[in-house]
């Protein structure tokens, strides 16, 4: 009995910290920081430093909020206007992605099994490269003396440069490029389980391919779905790097103005309380994709 009990104690120990070293590294990384980011927000600028938060009066601590940057957030419309840029660029990107990963994850996944490792190591070769040095690949295309543009010019396609560099469709290009294996990944890793009873059944029951596919292949892939979109969105949104090299002034993003408030305005409150309202706009998708994922658990148990 008392072996029982020393094991089944220290099984519960081994339990809790394999579950707890999570937690902490969790903790530590992402829960500081963003009480960090919270507190400088509510806080204000002094010179080259963040105010504290903490004051004395008449010998009892007091807590000083300030909540100026956020009402600035609110009411200037720069900041709407970018938020709402940022949201359609990145939905437009994880549609975009969809519309070009799901076939492509659909071969892979149709594909004889001894291909499937070859095409899978062709869409992760491009994390082999540095991803500045990807984006700044499609900045040497998409100028009006690149390549793009001389190929066509040589071959009388065109007579003139045609203006592709810091527009919507530059900035576009660099997304999808740069997010696409996100979204292709998810998808090909649900796909390449699908049972294949099922689509042979509808097929014999008469069902066409586009019916077989849009019925049975499509809802049974909703996870490997969401699971991309959300890959791809999530960063989209706050993403600065291909709005910074590919894009122009009308292609403005959340990242460029935290850029701009960090280190040009060094308005420190004013960039947490930016950053907080993109992380609060960050964390809906992210809440349906995790009741998304809890319902499917409840349905397989």
């Amino acid at each position: 009995m008392n072996k029982v009990s020393s094991t089944l104690r220290k099984f519960i120990k081994g339990r809790y910290l394999v579950i707890g070293i999570p937690y902490v590294w969790l903790l530590m990384l992402a829960l500081v920081p963003l009480l960090i980011v919270l507190k400088i927000s509510l806080s204000e600028m002094e010179s080259t430093s963040v105010s504290s938060m903490m004051d004395w009066t008449h010998g009892w601590p007091t807590v000083k909020l300030n909540f100026a940057s956020y009402i600035f957030v609110a009411t200037d419309a720069l900041y709407y206007q970018t938020y709402i840029s940022s949201l359609k660029y990145a939905v437009m990107t994880t549609v975009i992605c969809m519309a070009i990963g799901y076939p492509f994850a659909y071969f892979m996944a149709r594909s004889p099994k001894h291909i499937q490792p070859t095409l899978l190591m062709l869409i992760m070769l491009p994390f082999w490269t540095s991803f500045l040095l990807r984006i700044y690949a499609w900045k040497t295309l998409l100028v009006d003396n690149g390549v793009i543009n001389n190929i066509l010019m040589s071959l009388g396609v065109i007579h003139e440069p045609i203006a592709m560099m810091n527009t919507p469709f530059s900035l576009m290009i660099g997304m999808v490029y740069s997010y696409l294996p996100f979204m292709i990944l998810p998808l090909y890793a649900n796909l390449s389980k699908l049972d294949m009873r099922y689509l042979e059944a509808a097929a014999d029951l008469g069902a066409s391919p586009f019916k077989v596919f849009w019925l049975i292949t499509v809802p049974l892939s909703k996870a490997g779905i969401v699971a991309g979109s959300m890959l791809v969105f999530i960063p989209a949104v706050g993403e600065y790097v291909i709005p910074e090299l590919l894009g122009g002034p009308d292609t403005l993003m959340i990242g460029r103005v935290l850029w701009d408030e960090f280190f040009s305005n060094n308005d420190w409150p004013m960039a947490s309380a930016v950053a907080v309202v993109m992380i609060l706009l960050i964390m809906l998708p992210m809440a349906i994709y995790n009741k998304y994922q809890s319902e499917q658990m409840a349905v397989k148990v």
